[in-house]
């Protein structure tokens, strides 16, 4: 870790040893400015790639798995559907709030970034610390573990796959998709591309099937669709809480904005198309589900798809354990690209070591972040109470993703002159915040004991803030500072990498800044 100051550029903090930042190789990626020579992550992701990779994210394994979470605390049909397309609408008011914060703060991150220039060094760091600690690698190991599972499912049908063979073979999807996203970052958006297209047509699937059904008069399930529709608070907005999880993701491309090609066209554009699509897509796959399926089965079931397939497809049902694989395997694939990015950024703000800022000098990949979280997440595959885990993060995940739309609001009367290329009405960032603090609020009532461990673990950053951030260099340990100097260099040495900086093209971009 290294110390920064806002007024400078980032500098090796240790004497023993200072990284290479040059390269004698020239390309796109690299930028000249007077004497002044970097490298820098090359702009590859087009509007395709950026629409497929938040739908890619946002559609993962669970609206073919358990969809139940909302039905569960609805208690009916009508009302489900209505808390899901309210889910839609909240999660497009907090994607359309990203993307004016995606193109004012052109730096990848997604909210690590915003909160930093907004709130500053401290809090940003602990919602890095957090995502570093817990919720990168838990939520991808998660992902793991279910692609594993539909895919060795087949072959134990009487029984529980055995535990070793879908942990190993986890452990293989993560370090194939790794090794994907190393090699060239079109590799990682061309496979992300397949698996969303994949994912998509496999739904697309299922409501065809639900509208034929409906067609042919199958309709009784809707009768009454309102009766018993529960009218408590409290269960409304647990099930509002489990239909918004779904929607998470709609942030996946703010953590790649230096990578976007025209991010002031593109980051926004790919937005917009990929909210309307995933919400209509979850609506009318649970029409579909509820066509076929009574509430006593979807509640039954342990896999709805697959239970809807088995009914519905005959012979043909055996697609759609394959397609819960395929959306596991493009979600994990769009959470690698997304989590190194993040690591990525951390260590050139000094907030991690400086290794993980570091991309390789013939293939513009960030090769020692994607190695670390890739390193993360096995550690946390050999946990064998994975799934607990999940639970910490629910109470912080809301909490900083409110934190940054309100820095939102805070740079809007901070700086109102600078430079937005798309600028909202208040209302959007305002709304979206009230409605966060109902969702910080419903985990501490509904799940206390976790939401106190999640606060815990964030805080557990502070000592390291201390001693790796704010303390100087020179009053640090000694042993650590040799230790990661020997660390950078042999890192250096083994993935042929170099330390990178921003673009110095956007950081010279005109910022007029109120007095």
């Amino acid at each position: 870790m290294a110390e920064r100051t806002d007024d400078t550029k980032p500098q090796i903090s240790l004497a023993e040893y200072s990284p290479v930042k040059k390269s004698k190789r020239t390309g796109r990626s690299r930028k000249q400015d007077g004497d002044q020579d970097t490298l820098q992550l090359k702009k590859e992701i087009s509007l395709i790639n950026g629409i497929s990779l938040i739908v890619g994210n946002m559609i993962g394994s669970g609206i073919f798995v358990s969809p139940k979470g909302v039905l569960i605390y609805s208690k009916s049909y009508g009302l489900s559907l209505i808390i899901w397309a309210v889910g839609g609408i909240f999660s497009v008011f907090g994607a359309l709030c990203y993307a004016e914060l995606g193109t004012t703060i052109t730096k990848s991150g997604a909210s690590y970034a915003y909160i930093l220039e907004s709130f500053g060094s401290f809090i940003a760091f602990i919602r890095l610390w957090t995502s570093l600690l817990i919720v990168e690698p838990t939520s991808q190991a998660i992902i793991a573990i279910t692609f594993a599972n539909y895919i060795v499912q087949p072959f134990f049908p009487s029984c529980d796959p055995p535990y070793v063979a879908c942990r190993l073979i986890a452990a293989a999807c993560e370090c194939l998709l790794t090794f994907i996203n190393c090699a060239y970052v079109k590799w990682g958006t061309r496979v992300q591309d397949i698996f969303t297209y994949a994912k998509v047509l496999a739904l697309i699937a299922i409501i065809i099937a639900g509208i034929v059904q409906i067609c042919q008069g199958h309709t009784g399930h809707f009768k009454n669709s309102f009766e018993g529709s529960s009218i408590d608070i409290g269960e409304i907005s647990l099930a509002l809480y489990s239909a918004l999880f779904s929607y998470s993701g709609w942030d996946t491309l703010n953590y790649v904005t230096e990578e976007i090609k025209n991010p002031e066209r593109n980051l926004p554009l790919a937005i917009a198309v990929s909210m309307p699509i995933v919400t209509i897509i979850y609506i009318m796959t649970n029409i579909a589900y509820y066509t076929v399926l009574d509430s006593h089965a979807v509640l039954a079931s342990d896999a709805v798809a697959v239970t809807f397939a088995d009914r519905v497809f005959g012979i043909f049902s055996w697609t759609i354990p394959i397609a819960v694989a395929f959306s596991c395997f493009g979600g994990l694939n769009a959470s690698i690209l997304a989590s190194s990015r993040l690591f990525f950024v951390g260590s050139r703000e000094g907030h991690l070591p400086d290794l993980l800022s570091m991309i390789h000098i013939k293939r513009f990949t960030p090769v020692p972040a994607l190695l670390f979280n890739c390193f993360m997440t096995l550690i946390y595959l050999a946990v064998e109470d994975v799934f607990k885990l999940i639970n910490y993060f629910s109470f912080s995940y809301w909490f900083f993703v409110g934190l940054s739309i309100a820095g939102q609001l805070y740079l809007r009367w901070k700086e109102p002159d600078r430079p937005r290329p798309l600028k909202l009405s208040l209302a959007f960032p305002i709304i979206f915040c009230i409605c966060t603090i109902f969702l910080v609020v419903v985990p501490l009532y509904s799940d206390f004991i976790n939401s106190v461990i999640g606060i815990g673990i964030a805080l557990s950053g502070i000592p390291f803030f201390f001693l790796g951030v704010y303390l100087p260099a020179s009053r640090r340990p000694q042993f650590i500072n040799k230790f990661m100097g020997a660390v950078t260099r042999n890192i250096q040495l083994l993935c042929y990498c170099v330390l990178t900086e921003m673009d110095p093209n956007e950081e010279k971009k005109p910022e007029i800044k109120s007095n």
